[in-house]
């Protein structure tokens, strides 16, 4: 074999392995629990220091993954309010994910529900978060940064 060939081939190897290593997993999140905005001994629920939606919200269905370069996919289904004047309906909403790698946030670009509570995050988080990333925690939050669901850990 040519050392122009061998030299090829390992850059190759090289690309695919770093490639492979970008896509890595970091955390991976399958459904989700809806906001519930309650006081416990006069404290807001908030995680993280991120407070809760002023009413309560419900969701159907969530995946996501966050890959080790940065990368974020989210699929929610159903993110709807579960009470007030407008219960069942979006609100005219806009979400982000918010990751959170032992306490510290990478947001993704914001998006629209559509008018059953559906949204489709693909893109990166900002910054990329360290790999490892230590206690992940997934949080579903507007523009303002209230949360509105919280994804649960999948192992």
């Amino acid at each position: 074999m040519s050392k122009t060939l061998s030299a090829c081939l390992l850059s190759l190897a090289t690309a695919a392995s770093l490639n492979a290593s970008a896509a890595e997993p970091l955390a991976r999140f399958e459904d989700a629990i809806g906001v519930q905005p309650l006081r416990a001994g006069g404290q807001p629920n908030a995680v993280l220091g991120v407070p809760p939606a002023g009413l309560p919200w419900v969701i159907s269905r969530l995946t996501a993954a966050v890959s080790a370069d940065g990368r974020i996919n989210v699929d929610g289904r159903g993110l709807l309010l579960a009470g007030g004047d407008n219960i069942g309906t979006p609100a005219g909403q806009s979400v982000r994910a918010r990751v959170a790698c032992a306490g510290v946030f990478h947001d993704s670009e914001l998006v629209p529900l559509d008018a059953l509570g559906d949204f489709r995050i693909e893109g990166f988080v900002n910054p990329i978060p360290p790999n490892p990333c230590a206690n992940p925690v997934l949080l579903i939050v507007n523009g303002n940064g209230a949360w509105f669901a919280a994804g649960i850990r999948k192992r």
